[in-house]
This record gives C-alpha cells, sequence and structure tokens, in this order.
C-alpha cells in the first residue's frame, strides 16, 4: 500500500478505543478466540451471560441477565480486562481532559513520512495478538507506526527482527532508524556488523550508503576489522570519498580503485598546490581522515610513495607524523628502549597498529605485516590450529635492521573470526590486550584454536603496539 499522502487518517473513536485495549489480564491484549463470526464484526461481550453478540459498533456493554453481586463483580472485572490500554498513545488520549476522549470521529494526524497504511494496519493488529509477522523490507514501517501508538511490545518485535537480518542491503537504513526511533541496541548491532565487515567484504553500494558520521566512527575504532595494513584503510577511505562525490559512478569493485585514482589525478590540477581535503570538496571529510593512523603507513616507502603522490592528506598532517615517527626510532635505537611493559588500554586502542590477514582453507601459513617496526621483525605463523609468534633477529632475512636487543616486548591482541554469506558473525575469538615478551629468536603460541573456529575463510586481525608513545611534560 501506499503511503498516506494526507497524513491523517480518521477513525470512529468507538474502534480506535478498540484498538487501545487488551483484552487479557495484564495487557497482553490477543484477541479473544471469536470463530468464524470474527470478521468484519463488532462483539457484545456480556458479563452477565458470558456470551457473546453480534453488534453493530465496536463494542457493546450489554446489562447482565442477572442482577446477582456475583454478576455484578463477574461484569466489572470483564469490563475492566476490556478497558485495560496496550497503546500509550490512545491511553493518553482517552484519558484525563484531553478533546479527544469526548469525540466520537478521531483524526489522526501522521507526521512521519516512513509510515504508510499497511504499517498502520499491521500496528493495529498488533493489538490483538503477542506477534505479527514482520517482514524485513517492512519492519522500519512498522517500526515508526509502533514508536507513534507507543506499542513497546511491537517496538521490541521490529527491534529483534532488524538486528537477526542486518546485511549489506539493510544494515546503513537499520542505524539510521535505529537512531532516530531510539533502539540503541540494534544500532550498536549495526555498528558492530560494519566493523567487522567493511573492510573483510567490501562493497561499493555500502560504501555509497555510509555516512561521514558513520565512516568517521568506523575508522576511529580499534575494533575495526582490518585486512592487511593501514595502509589498506586509507584506500578504502579514497574509494568511499570517490562514492560519496561522484555516487552515479556504476562499476565493479574491482574498477573502483583505478576510477578513484583517474579520477584524483583530474582533481589534482586544478588544486593549486592544495591538498584535495583542504579544498571545498574535501573539507567536509577532514574528521574522518582524522582518525588514520598514519604513523602505520608513512613506515612503509611504497605507501609513503603514494599517499604523497595522491595528494589528498594536507603535507603538514605527514610531516608532524615522520617527526613523531623519527624521535621514536631513535628511542628505540638509542634509548634502550625495550617496548610497553603494562597494559595501557586507552594508548592500545588510539596508537596500535591495525593489521590482518585472510587464511583462505585450513593449511600451514607463516607471514610478516610490512613496515618498520621499531627493529621488531614479527613472524606470524599458523599451523596445527596454532597461531605462533616470532621475534625474527638472526634467522631468517628481513626487510629492513632488527634490534639485537636480549629482549623485546609488544602489546598486542589477536582476534578470530568466521562469517556467514550476510556478513553475520559466526564465531570468535580473542586473546584480549596482553604483553609478550620475546628474547632474540623466540616464538611464543599466542593462541590454540578448538574445532568450532576452524570454519574458513578464517580472518584474522591484529592490533599491536611496538614502542609506546612518548611521554609529554
Amino acid at each position: 500500500m501506499g503511503s498516506l499522502s494526507s497524513r491523517v487518517l480518521r477513525q470512529p473513536r468507538r474502534a480506535l478505543a478498540q484498538q487501545a485495549q487488551g483484552a487479557r489480564a495484564g495487557g497482553s491484549a490477543r484477541r479473544p478466540d471469536t470463530g468464524d463470526d470474527a470478521a468484519g464484526h463488532g462483539f457484545c461481550y456480556c458479563p452477565g451471560s458470558h456470551k457473546r453478540k453480534r453488534s453493530s459498533g465496536a463494542f457493546c456493554y450489554c446489562h447482565p441477565d442477572s442482577e446477582t453481586d456475583e454478576d455484578e463483580e463477574e461484569g466489572d472485572e470483564q469490563q475492566r480486562l476490556l478497558n485495560t490500554p496496550r497503546s500509550g498513545y490512545f491511553s493518553s488520549m482517552f484519558s484525563g481532559s484531553w478533546k479527544e476522549s469526548s469525540m466520537n470521529i478521531i483524526e489522526l494526524e501522521i507526521p512521519d513520512q516512513n509510515i504508510d497504511v499497511e504499517a498502520l494496519q499491521v500496528a493495529f493488529g498488533s493489538l490483538y495478538r503477542d506477534d505479527v509477522l514482520i517482514k524485513p523490507s517492512r519492519v522500519v514501517a512498522i517500526l515508526a507506526a509502533a514508536c507513534l501508538l507507543q506499542l513497546d511490545g511491537l517496538i521490541q518485535q521490529c527491534g529483534e527482527t532488524m538486528k537477526e537480518t542486518i546485511n549489506v542491503k539493510t544494515v546503513c537504513g537499520y542505524y539510521t532508524s535505529a537512531g532516530t526511533y531510539g533502539l540503541d541496541s540494534v544500532k550498536k548491532k549495526c555498528l558492530e556488523w560494519l566493523l567487522n565487515n567493511l573492510m573483510t567484504h567490501q562493497n561499493a553500494e555500502l560504501f555509497k550508503e555510509l555516512s561521514i558520521n558513520v565512516m568517521k566512527q568506523l575508522i576511529g575504532s580499534s575494533n575495526l576489522f582490518v585486512m592487511q595494513v593501514e595502509m589498506d584503510i586509507y584506500t578504502a577511505l579514497k574509494k568511499w570519498m570517490f562514492l560519496q562525490l561522484v555516487p552515479s559512478w556504476n562499476g565493479s569493485l574491482k574498477q573502483l580503485l583505478t576510477e578513484t585514482d583517474v579520477w584524483f589525478s583530474k582533481q589534482r590540477k586544478d588544486f593549486e598546490g592544495m591538498a584535495f581535503l583542504e579544498t571545498e570538496q574535501g573539507k567536509p571529510f577532514v574528521s574522518v581522515f582524522r582518525h588514520l593512523r598514519l604513523q602505520y603507513i608513512i613506515s612503509d616507502l611504497a605507501s609513503a610513495r603514494i599517499i604523497e603522490q595522491d595528494a589528498i592528506v594536507p603535507s603538514e598532517w605527514l610531516s608532524s607524523v615522520y617527526k613523531q615517527q623519527w624521535f621514536a626510532m631513535l628511542r628505540a635505537e638509542q634509548d634502550s628502549e625495550v617496548g610497553p611493559q603494562e597494559i595501557n588500554k586507552e594508548e592500545l586502542e588510539g596508537n596500535s597498529m591495525r593489521c590482518g590477514r585472510k587464511l583462505a582453507k585450513d593449511g600451514e601459513y607463516c607471514w610478516r605485516w610490512t613496515g618498520f617496526n621499531f627493529g621488531f621483525d614479527l613472524l606470524v605463523t599458523y599451523t596445527n590450529r596454532y597461531i605462533i609468534f616470532k621475534r625474527n633477529t638472526l634467522n631468517q632475512p628481513c626487510s629492513g635492521s632488527v634490534s639485537l636487543q636480549p629482549r623485546r616486548s609488544i602489546a598486542f591482541r589477536l582476534r578470530l573470526a568466521s562469517f556467514d554469506s550476510s556478513g553475520k558473525l559466526i564465531c570468535s575469538r580473542t586473546t584480549g590486550y596482553q604483553i609478550l615478551t620475546l628474547e632474540k629468536d623466540q616464538e611464543q603460541v599466542v593462541m590454540n584454536l578448538d574445532s568450532r573456529l576452524l570454519i574458513f575463510p578464517l580472518y584474522i586481525c591484529c592490533n599491536f603496539l611496538y614502542i609506546s608513545p612518548e611521554k609529554k611534560n
């Protein structure tokens, strides 16, 4: 059905009163068993005879056949139950001194464009039964109607439906609606889904829908499930920004990065020496790019060259990070800095290196995440259900110099996860934040996987802190 163009619904007061009343104790409001004669008719509930009579109106309260005290008490009790309100909206309307309490025709103003006739019908129908069938395609409209009529049970059911049906097509709409209608638990679930899937299952249509405020939360979070390294977050942001600026673009995900680079290359001709984020087009995106951990991008030569060439990030941002990293390297090499000695959760969440790896199938794997990690060459191995960290100093070649200090420490958190086809988390495990101290070429098992986690592809995400930020006086 279409939306309510006039946004006004006219109903007899009695009909609305019937819809607002509960038919059982406690206000559960399940429709009484009316049999085949329920359709299209009101009913007269006669407390004295305990019989239903067909009536032309919504409800007709007849005098009992017997005038005994017992029958009167039963009649009063049944009438009390019939008048138990389920809807706070109608309960307020029909009580007190509101003008609607004495009107025969009630006009309902529908200020919410999300509400249509079909959603109202479902909402009214929920007054007579504990559960109604809610399709994911209709849940936002029904939620809007339920909030208007203050139907707490239906609101809760909509929330549960939304949580169970979050996917790439619904997540942004659900997140917005959850914020509008105060469903914090749904909003949290949507954010969790996005943190898990933004990088692991990139999608061009999702990039188009993600707002600046939502993307800012995702990029700033230490719980973002990163694949590869921080440079890949920058690349994803670049593609997202292009689609925000050119939403009409229609192509495959494989073509997206090439098209993005071509578009920004053309824009640079008009920058006049400015970085893109300093232009009028780019300024709205500054708050998102501010959450990039640039120190882990410039630590890799190829990545540093790309970010300089793109001229998206202002040079002042990069200059301060180069200085910060240079002093950190000097501390690691000349000041006997051996790494973090205690867990500082705030420090780890705000400054840790974010990286990840996808294991497509079971087997044996060994890898390192590229970049200069202050002389700490860390090898990661997956074998026989074990994940092992090894400090490499002498046994294997590496791309940069390594620290020869007898002992080095890192703070880390390791997470593993598997997802179903809709991006819903099937299973996960985490080490939590830990400190690991390794001697030269020493290795350590950091996680032993049980069979429940061996659902491939398996996604591994790590947060590392190789050296603590220098304390400022």
